[in-house]
């Protein structure tokens, strides 16, 4: 806003100006209100330029401050006005865009979700979103918001997520299957269980990270500094050639007029918040501007195994009965124990066993870190551990993820579980060797076997088992200069501080960690680890049209200031011509909004593998 205010400053100064000099022929009144308007707006440029150079920057706010300067000295003051209302009015429009680079996920501010239909003994009551606590079942009817993340465990239906993920098409959702808070519910009305807190659900974490994106203005790296000192010299000699050749000091001032700097400085800005928005609307959360510079040039890439690599969602592999049961008979009385369990485990049983109805459970009781009892058909069931569900029990536990089962105090069988490389990893990593990503790393604390089995399949360059979060960082931090910046992809608590130490942290964010999204630079709110691929391509996008901007800036500055040189350009028409340069460099950069076509990654069949 402060630069609004300078803004609005300068052009009512302006208009004061235009009436004492036209209107009441006061022309030395409004020379003098000019000068003295442009002698503090530049003394405060100055000002602000010592600080940059303090903190070991160079700007190329310096040939502002001359062109200000010089058009004053010679008395060209309406030149002056008009810079200055073109570098106040440059500032205002950054901070125009700034504001508008997240325009699609803003509107979930607005859009929260506000109530609940809790379900209690058929009885449905509203409350607060806030109310709602783990292991509630709530309604949600047709056309409302999901109000907190959960699961089914009643009805099917459509649900839109585009808000949350930026994917249009609507997803079918059926008992077992997440639910993200913030959804569509299309149509029908389903009942789900609780598994967060509003404050932890998805749609309350995705509004926490565009305020903090807000809170934490863009660090962009304005791409004019880098060619600042030879700009700047190259303006200076220009002008002082042409002072020095004509020997009339108007020459000089006409000069570095046309090479005020104001398309160099926004050129870069406007590209970069352009890009974010771009981001945005593929439901990728980019948090400053400065990652899409680090994302464009990534060297290497580090992934989690879990939930990264594979889809980190267990599936059934193969149920086992003893003598007296039957698959099916151990199938239906587990699944029906576990229908109102948030666990991932029992998830996955109801999900496998949705062919067929499930039992009501009655005298639920579930012990933490261990399993649930329940009452199902007239049987006592217990799932869980091997020694919880068979106490007297003398077998080992199998060396796979697996839950057992007991019926009526008797053990009835073991089920086991796999997960499923994502079907788009393969070719998500083979899409970033393309990009330019030279080697792509596995850091993952799971066995040696199973990470170089997945490791091969999928095409990862180097592989680092059996670690813990520190040695993770470690190999993060062991990474050579050459193969910097290095991007880390995670989604659970143990890869926050890998995200943090990272160049750039990107965090699988539609069922990731709260600690992972916070920590992270980059958040993918669709599950899709083929958006790590669309968020580097849309970032060379948007620093190639960065940089294309401030080259056109130069390269009409440049032509501008050598005519200039030569007298025939006017101080004030030239200031009005940085006006039509500004527009030119403003409109190339805002190209950076526009989707372009890139090579799609293709998902592949997933493979399962085997959780030992």
């Amino acid at each position: 806003m402060r630069h609004y205010y300078k803004l609005t400053l300068t052009i009512s100064v302006g208009i004061l100006a235009l009436i004492l000099q036209f209107g009441f022929q006061q022309q030395l009144a409004a020379q003098i209100i000019i000068t003295l308007m442009g002698s503090i707006m530049a003394l405060s440029m100055l000002v602000e330029m010592v600080k940059t150079l303090r903190s070991g920057k160079y700007g190329v706010d310096l040939l502002a401050i001359t062109a200000i300067v010089a058009t004053l000295a010679v008395s060209e003051y309406w030149a002056g006005l008009v810079v200055l209302i073109m570098l106040t009015g440059g500032d205002s429009l950054e901070d125009y865009a700034a504001k508008r680079a997240n325009t699609e996920l803003k509107a979930l501010l607005d859009n929260s979700p506000r109530t609940a239909h809790r379900l209690v003994n058929r009885q449905l009551t509203d409350i607060a979103v806030e109310s709602a606590i783990v292991s509630d079942q709530l309604v949600v009817k047709p056309g409302e918001l999901v109000p907190v993340d959960g699961h089914l465990i009643d009805g099917n239906a459509l649900f839109d997520e585009s808000s949350l993920t930026g994917e249009s098409k609507p997803v079918e959702k059926v008992v077992g299957d997440d639910v993200m808070s913030g959804a569509v519910n299309g149509d029908s009305a389903v009942t789900m269980v609780v598994d967060k807190v509003a404050a932890d659900s998805q749609y309350q974490q995705l509004v926490k990270l565009v305020k903090e994106s807000e809170a934490r203005p863009a660090k962009f790296v304005r791409l004019a500094d880098r060619y600042a000192v030879p700009f700047t010299l190259v303006a200076y000699v220009i002008a002082g050639v042409a002072w020095a050749l004509s020997g009339d000091p108007h020459r000089f001032a006409e000069v570095l007029v046309v090479a005020s700097p104001c398309p160099l400085i926004l050129a870069a800005p406007v590209a970069l918040v352009s890009g974010m928005s771009r981001t945005s609307r593929n439901g990728i959360v980019v948090k400053t501007g400065d990652m899409l510079e680090k994302l464009s040039t990534a060297k290497s890439a580090a992934f989690d195994k879990t939930g990264t690599i594979t889809s980190g969602q267990l599936t059934v592999n193969q149920i086992t009965p003893q003598a007296d049961f039957t698959a099916e008979q151990v199938l239906h009385l587990a699944a029906s124990a576990e229908q109102n369990s948030s666990h991932i485990l029992a998830r996955s049983i109801v999900k496998f066993a949705n062919d067929t109805p499930l039992s009501p459970a009655n005298d639920l009781e579930e012990v933490t870190g261990n399993g649930v009892t329940a009452q199902v058909d007239g049987h006592s069931v217990k799932v869980g551990k091997l020694n919880f569900v068979d106490p007297k029990t003398t077998q080992t536990p199998l060396a796979q993820t697996a839950i057992y089962v007991a019926i009526d105090d008797q053990y009835a069988g073991v089920i086991t579980f796999i997960d499923n490389v994502r079907p788009e990893a393969a070719s998500t990593l083979q899409a970033l060797h393309a990009e330019g990503v030279q080697n792509v790393m596995m850091l993952t604390g799971d066995q040696r076997a199973i990470a170089d089995k997945i490791a091969a399949e999928v095409g990862i360059d180097t592989v680092q088992a059996d670690l813990l979060p520190a040695d993770k960082i470690k190999n993060l931090k062991a990474i050579p200069e050459a193969g910097r910046p290095v991007i880390m992809v995670g989604d659970g608590v143990n890869d926050a501080p890998s995200l943090a130490v990272a160049d750039v942290g990107i965090a699988m964010g539609a069922h990731g960690s709260t600690a992972a999204s916070e920590s992270a630079d980059v958040v993918i709110l669709k599950d899709d680890l083929s958006r790590v691929v669309t968020a580097i391509q849309i970032a060379k996008d948007t620093m190639a049209v960065a940089k294309q901007a401030v080259w056109i800036g130069i390269a009409i500055c440049t032509i501008l200031m050598l005519i200039a040189s030569t007298g025939i350009i006017p101080a004030l028409f030239g200031a009005m011509l940085q006006e039509v340069v500004d527009t030119v460099s403003i409109l190339w950069a805002l190209r950076a909004l526009r989707d372009r076509p890139h090579t799609k990654v293709e998902p592949t069949k997933p493979t399962a593998i085997r959780q030992n």
